[in-house]
């Protein structure tokens, strides 16, 4: 069984099949999808998914993309909707440097703002990070110099039952830096990036392995090899997967069943159903 970590499942590419998607999904072995939302609207909306399919859970927050739109009224509703039962994190929030669609002071001001409600929430955040990855990092370090009680985490990198703060999803950084974020109590994912020829993470993934990670697919986005190009969906999971399990000369099932023992490790789903 895998767990889908990321999925954008209200995206409008789904509008006239989700319901489809979501049983290829259980079809191919995903037991869990989590939907992070990008603003006040997705957030609602992937918490209307988590009624109606037991199986997925939300993530409630304001991407770097929407930061500009990020005001104190909204913020403070993304704070209400954190207190319902199926939301295990606050994300998808981080920065963005690539696109720069909002300035970079207004980006980290309002993830500071996000990674404290996770903090008074005592949830983990999903991080998105693009061409940003020294800031970001830069920004939860100063932030866990204050709040070293926010969530169990760091020390040992062999301890994967430490690692409750968060994970840095579609990870692109190096075994140094991944390894950072391990110490810090943090955990990386990878969608179907890993699948692409010349990727740079192939890299980072037979440095790093498989113990302190998770897969996802990035739906509708990251389509792997073979289906590169076209609409992504969590079924696809299981390229990601192979990928992974080709890489690094083990077996499929063991790392789907590793990458998923760490996603119930970090989101504790089972305790946050209603």
């Amino acid at each position: 069984m895998y767990i889908d970590s990321h999925a954008h499942l209200f995206d409008e590419d789904f509008r006239q099949d989700l319901h489809e998607v979501i049983l290829r999904a259980r079809d191919a072995g995903v037991d869990r999808i989590v939907v992070p939302g990008i603003n006040v609207e997705t957030s609602r909306e992937a918490l209307e998914l988590t009624a109606k399919y037991e199986h997925i859970y939300a993530c409630v927050g304001y991407h770097p993309h929407e930061a500009s739109k990020a005001t104190d009224k909204f913020l403070g509703e993304i704070e209400s909707l954190s207190a319902e039962p199926k939301v295990v994190a606050i994300g998808e929030i981080g920065l963005d440097y690539h696109y720069d669609f909002s300035p970079r002071d207004g980006q980290i001001a309002v993830f500071k703002a996000q990674i404290d409600l996770a903090f008074r929430k005592d949830l983990p955040i999903v991080v998105h990070t693009r061409e940003s990855l020294k800031d970001t990092m830069d920004v939860v370090e100063q932030f866990l110099m204050g709040h070293l009680k926010w969530k169990p985490g760091g020390g040992d990198t062999a301890d994967s039952q430490a690692f409750g703060r968060g994970v840095f999803h579609c990870f692109t950084g190096s075994a140094s830096e991944a390894r950072k974020l391990f110490g810090i109590g943090f955990m990386v994912s990878y969608p179907g990036i890993v699948t692409f020829k010349n990727s740079p993470v192939t890299q980072t993934i037979a440095e790093i392995g498989y113990s302190n990670i998770m897969v996802e697919t990035d739906s509708p986005y990251m389509a792997p090899v073979p289906i590169r190009g076209k609409r992504n969906e969590p079924a696809n999971i299981v390229h990601v997967g192979r990928k992974i399990a080709e890489l690094l000369n083990v077996s499929e099932t063991e790392v789907a069943r590793v990458t998923s023992l760490n996603a119930l490790k970090l989101f504790g789903f089972e305790q946050r159903r209603p």
